[in-house]
């Protein structure tokens, strides 16, 4: 009876609450490796609005996971990122950080985001810059972020699949924001 109350329970806050997911690919690389394992919080964007630094768990729009078209709108490579969130949503959760919210303008230099004309550094953390004539490092044509949308970026800024190629993502797709890592022992921390 107590080890079946116990395993409801965790059940329960893991549907709910808390949830371990573990790092797939090099994406979030300085800030997370691969397959080091985060806990994140369900219940975070319930309380307030995601913004900007934050690191979110989420389904990817449907066509970057199925080989469909990637941009809702308008891509051009070394010109201007996704304007619009590709339609549908994947069951796969990727991991990325939000640098840009709803109303904001975005046009990226160097990997690095510049929103509402101001470029948004690092604060507190790590990026591996982009590298020479990745398609997404320059793209100086600005877009506007849409109501209830945020555009998302991996800090491994030439080797992340994100905003830039498949557009804002709808908030409803966030999954929670990811507060700490549990795994490997020596990575224990929050984030």
């Amino acid at each position: 009876m107590i080890v079946a109350l116990a395993l409801g329970l965790a059940l329960l806050i893991q549907a709910f609450l808390v949830k371990p997911y573990q790092i797939p690919s090099g994406s979030m690389e300085p800030t997370l490796d691969i397959g080091q394992r985060v806990l994140v919080n369900r219940t975070a964007f319930h309380f307030g609005d995601p913004k900007p630094g934050d690191v979110v768990v989420f389904h990817p729009p449907k066509g970057v996971t199925s080989n469909g078209p990637e941009c809702g709108g308008r891509f051009e490579p070394g010109v201007q990122a996704c304007d619009e969130a590709t339609p549908g949503e994947s069951s796969d959760t990727f991991i990325k950080r939000i640098v840009a919210g709803p109303g904001d303008t975005v046009s990226v230099k160097s990997g690095i985001p510049i929103v509402n004309g101001t470029p948004r550094q690092p604060d507190g953390y790590e990026i591996f810059p982009c590298g020479q004539g990745g398609q997404g490092c320059d793209l100086p044509e600005t877009i506007t972020i849409p109501d209830g949308h945020y555009f998302l970026m991996g800090d491994n800024r030439g080797q992340s699949d994100d905003s830039r190629f498949w557009g804002p993502l709808p908030e409803d797709q966030l999954i929670g924001k990811a507060f700490g890592t549990y795994w490997p022992p020596n990575r224990i921390g929050g984030l």
